[in-house]
């Protein structure tokens, strides 16, 4: 089981939140991986989804099919037999949990049209434009969850060196692909939505196909490595995914 024991509270009568952690960490981090990929292939009687997050995973369920479909004591309510299951689950889980993590690149064309900000953060940072695409593209950034817009990465890793404020105003439209900076976080944008964060490039890759079985190129626990690409490699490549030819390189 995790070092740390959890706290396992109600949310409402048909949820349950479960915290690893107060802060963001990767031992919290990699419980909850292993605890959704159990979920996943053996769910209990009555639940519906789960929702991991940088720290928590909340559970939902019908009260009404847990209670029908799960042994309990009559005093029980569905909560007790809920927060009875997780803990057996975290006890199964055992203590050595490795980290085997998805290594995906994402390519990128900073600056110009794409990365209209990329001059700011610089600036912000005194620091050269190339010093700043030498950055980020250096980084290693773990994603923790994705949430806010489907298919949206939640990355942690990338250098403070770069870290800069969000916008004053948001933009009303984001295009899908673009690659921003907010704070001490890079994220990347699947589809074209409202927002605040620094666009510093744009990949061609989409991180969001509907029609997929598996809509969301990235999952949590992947490692993202950002490279560096000329204009003229990202519409070969945005044309490749035209054709449903992505050119994106996992390990």
């Amino acid at each position: 089981m995790y070092a740390v024991k959890p706290t396992i509270k109600a949310m409402g009568d048909s949820a349950v939140i479960i915290k690893f952690s107060e802060s963001i960490n990767l031992k919290a981090h990699l419980v909850i991986k292993v605890l959704s990929e159990y979920l996943d292939k053996r769910p209990f009687a009555g639940m519906i989804e789960y929702v991991p997050a940088f720290t928590t995973i909340t559970i939902f369920y019908n009260p009404l099919e847990v209670m029908r479909k799960n042994p309990h004591d009559n005093k029980d309510i569905p909560f007790d037999v809920v927060k009875k299951k997780i803990e057996d689950i975290l006890c199964n889980l055992g203590s050595n949990i490795e980290d085997k993590p998805r290594i995906v690149e994402i390519p990128v064309c900073y600056g110009g049209e794409f990365g209209p900000d990329l001059k700011f953060v610089a600036e912000y940072n005194n620091l050269t434009i190339e010093e700043v695409i030498d950055i980020h593209s250096s980084c290693e950034n773990r994603v923790y969850m994705i949430g806010f817009a489907p298919g949206f990465p939640y990355l942690a890793g990338m250098s403070e060196k770069i870290a800069s404020p969000r916008r004053k105003t948001p933009r009303l439209a984001i295009p899908a692909g673009s690659v921003g900076i907010a704070g001490n976080q890079t994220g990347v944008y699947p589809i074209s939505t409202p927002g605040g964060w620094q666009l510093i490039g744009r990949t061609p890759l989409q991180l969001f196909r509907p029609e997929d079985d598996i809509p969301s190129l990235l999952r949590a626990g992947d490692i993202v490595k950002f490279k560096a690409i000329s204009r003229a490699e990202y519409y070969e490549i945005q044309e490749a995914q035209c054709r449903k030819e992505g050119k994106l390189k996992w390990a």
